[in-house]
Parts: structure tokens; C-alpha cells; sequence
């Protein structure tokens, strides 16, 4: 048991006071004691007490005493948080890489199928939100245990241009502020659209908590390409590390990427000669190649400095593995939880006890 303010436990220190101040009326109430000729008028007149009666009040009053000290204290204990407890954030990445072919029909379809059953496969009483991200970050869905909006915007997704894998991590970190009070909100970052301003300051320490020391709430961060837009991945783990939170990252598609065909839907309406829109080899792709390729370096580094994992699927039949071996690797998580209520009414109901015994078992009628 831990406490938020453990200089107020200097308030039982109140209670041997009043036990010796209590012990040393006793002693004078038998020195003062007067001396009858007829001890069997005096017990006729007095009402029978055992020993414990009159010592009972004193007694429950100081353990109230007690149980509202520690409740000054503000106690904490740590309990295990179930699987089904987590708010998971789905951060995924709609970004016009995602229409590469190389994973058929095309990566955005296979991660739309897989991310649903991801979904489906979760306990009802789990909470889930989706982020997605191309150019910027949109909180899609908060964190709800309604599936219904959840599969139906997943299935509405459509791409942008762009990649902003750091501002998804930090608009998933708002989402669990949103539902769990002891993970404040990242609020307004300075964000660049194209580079980076030159640092000012060294960043905060990105070492990984305890392990026993996460929130239960994750994230779970699908991409297939390398930061573009907005704040640098490894610039929001600092974040994410405050705040307790881990992220799972998953570096979907080939190294090989081939040609782009998104559908009518995929594009949202932005269509060419009315049959979405594709173009290029994945040898004709020049310098632009590497933003069709997942950047593992950093989603490794990103999953490592958070306390989460990074897995990567190259097809359809790997997204599915990854995402049925991510909810075994968060398990059970400890959080603590405030038990001030517990004590205060202890000692709340021990003081009333005390107050009934002494009316009770009082010597005067």
C-alpha cells in the first residue's frame, strides 16, 4: 500500500496521545476515589459493567482515529487489470503507400480485413477508437465498446497523401486521456509540415518504465511506409513514455512494393477515367520507393522505448498472426487504485460505534 500525501499519516500520532492522556485519567479517577462504609449500597446504586464495556468506546474511538489517519494519507494499492479492461487505440495508416499491390488486392483491403477481425476477436468489455493518419491525424472513433461505428468506419477509410506516424501516436495518447484520468492529454505540439525546426532543448529521457508499471491502456500503430509529415516518431515516444503508455507497432507489406490501384472507395470519389487510380513498377518508383516501405528502425525503436513490440507482416496470413499475438503479449497489467474511501468510512462507522457504546454502557443513567 502506497499514499499520494504521507506526511498526513503524522496525524495518528493523535492517537497515543489520547490513549495516555486517557490512561492517565484512569490513574486519577482511582486516587481521587472515595471511601463508603456500605459497598453493597454503592453497587445497588451504580449499574453492572464488565471491565470491557468500560474500556469499549475509548477503544473503537481510537481505531477510528486510526483508520481516519490513514485515509488522510490518500492509500493506494495496486490490483491487476484484466485484458478486458484495456482501451485499445487502432492508429492505421491510410496513406496513398497503402494502395500498393504487393499484398493483393492491395495493402489498405488486407489491413481493412485483418483489423476487423482484430476487432471482432475482442472482449466485449474492451474499449476500442481508431486513429487514422495520412498527411495528419484524425481521431476517427474514441474509445467505445460499441463495435457497430468502429467496423463501419474501418470499412469507410479512405487514403491521403502523406505519412504522420508521430502525430497518430500522440492523437491515440489523447484518446486513452479521454477515458483514463491518470493519463494526462499531450494537448497542442508544434507540429512541422515538411522539416523539422532545429531542436531547442534535449528531449525528455525515453527510458521504458517499469514493466509492472504501464497503464493497461495501448496502442496498437499499423503502417507501411516512414514518417513524412508532422512531429518525428521517436520526437512522441517521449510522450508516450510519460504517460505509461506502451505501443505495439506492426510494419505491413513487402520490400518490394509494386504498382499503386486504389479503389473508387478507397479514394473517396477521387477517381481518374472512373477506375481509382495506379501507376508505376516497384522498379520505377526511383528515390520515392523508400516511402513505400515500412520503416523498421524506427517502429522497432518506437515499440522498444515504449514497453510495447514491433512485428512485421508481409501478407495477408501474417497481419492476421500478428494481431491474434498482440492481446497474449499485453496480458493482465497492475494499476493503482485509491482505497481513501474504505478507511474514511471505517472510521466514520468505528466513531459512531464508539459514541453508541458510551451512551449504552454510561455509569450515569
Amino acid at each position: 500500500m502506497s499514499f499520494t500525501w504521507p506526511l498526513a499519516l503524522l496525524f495518528l500520532l493523535i492517537v497515543p496521545l489520547v490513549l495516555g492522556v486517557y490512561w492517565w485519567l484512569q490513574r486519577r479517577r482511582r486516587r481521587q476515589a472515595v471511601s463508603y462504609s456500605s459497598v453493597a449500597l454503592l453497587r445497588s446504586v451504580l449499574p453492572r459493567r464488565k471491565r470491557w464495556q468500560r474500556h469499549l468506546p475509548i477503544a473503537l474511538l481510537l481505531l477510528s482515529l486510526v483508520a481516519l489517519g490513514i485515509a488522510a494519507g490518500r492509500p493506494h494499492v495496486e490490483r491487476d487489470v484484466p485484458y478486458a479492461r484495456t482501451s485499445i487505440i487502432l492508429a492505421l495508416d491510410v496513406s496513398g503507400s497503402m494502395c500498393s499491390t504487393d499484398v493483393k488486392p492491395n495493402r489498405l483491403a488486407v489491413a481493412q480485413e485483418a483489423t476487423r477481425a482484430f476487432v471482432e476477436d475482442q472482449p466485449d468489455e474492451a474499449r476500442m477508437g481508431l486513429v487514422v493518419f495520412s498527411g495528419f491525424a484524425e481521431l476517427a472513433v474514441p474509445p467505445t465498446t460499441e463495435r457497430d461505428e468502429l467496423m463501419a468506419t474501418i470499412d469507410a477509410v479512405t487514403t491521403g497523401r502523406g505519412t504522420a506516424i508521430g502525430s497518430a501516436m500522440l492523437k491515440a495518447l489523447d484518446a486513452i486521456a479521454e477515458v483514463n484520468p491518470s493519463v494526462q492529454p499531450v494537448g497542442d505540439v508544434y507540429e512541422y509540415e515538411f522539416e523539422p525546426p532545429p531542436p531547442t532543448e534535449a528531449p525528455p529521457s525515453t527510458a521504458p518504465p517499469d514493466s509492472d508499471d504501464y497503464v493497461p491502456d495501448i496502442v496498437v500503430l499499423l503502417t507501411d511506409g516512414r514518417n513524412t509529415r508532422g512531429i518525428e516518431p521517436l520526437d512522441a515516444v517521449a510522450h508516450a513514455v510519460e504517460r505509461r503508455v506502451r505501443v505495439f507497432t506492426i510494419g505491413f507489406g513487402t520490400t518490394n512494393p509494386s504498382e499503386l490501384s486504389c479503389t473508387r472507395e478507397q479514394l473517396g470519389g477521387r477517381v481518374f477515367g472512373g477506375r481509382g487510380f495506379g501507376f508505376g513498377g516497384g522498379q520505377g518508383f526511383g528515390g520515392f520507393r523508400r516511402f513505400l516501405v515500412a520503416d523498421t528502425p524506427t517502429l522497432m525503436a518506437v515499440a522498444e522505448q515504449t514497453g510495447g513490440s514491433y512485428h512485421a507482416a508481409e501478407d495477408a496470413d501474417q497481419l492476421r498472426q500478428v494481431f491474434e499475438e498482440i492481446p497474449k503479449e499485453v496480458a493482465t497489467q497492475r494499476e493503482p487504485t485509491e482505497i481513501t474511501w474504505w478507511f474514511a468510512a471505517l472510521g466514520a462507522l468505528l466513531a459512531a460505534g464508539a459514541v453508541a457504546a458510551s451512551i449504552r454502557w454510561s455509569p450515569y443513567p
